[in-house]
């Protein structure tokens, strides 16, 4: 049996969303490599399934506030974030 870890943390298993999402990622990400197109990440932008370089992904890391509502949310609900600390 295989537990993923995405839905264990959102708190269901994948529905019918996630499943088609999953597969237009595959799609895109197989047309990319028939394409000759390397070093790019497929994403959802603004309702879309898009294609970003790696080297625009990196540019400028995204950080988090570590006392922000996100991180709370997350230890509210359990969630590891690697850091050793239990909320």
């Amino acid at each position: 049996r295989v537990t993923v870890l995405g839905h264990v943390q959102r708190g269901a298993a994948p529905d019918s969303r996630d499943r088609l999402m999953a597969s237009v990622f595959g799609v895109h990400a197989v047309d990319l490599v028939a394409a000759g197109k390397f070093g790019r990440m497929v994403a959802w932008q603004n309702r879309n399934v898009v294609d970003v370089a790696l080297e625009d992904v990196i540019a400028a890391p995204a950080t988090v506030d570590p006392d922000g509502p996100i991180v709370h949310t997350a230890r509210g609900l359990g969630i590891c974030l690697g850091d050793g600390q239990k909320d």
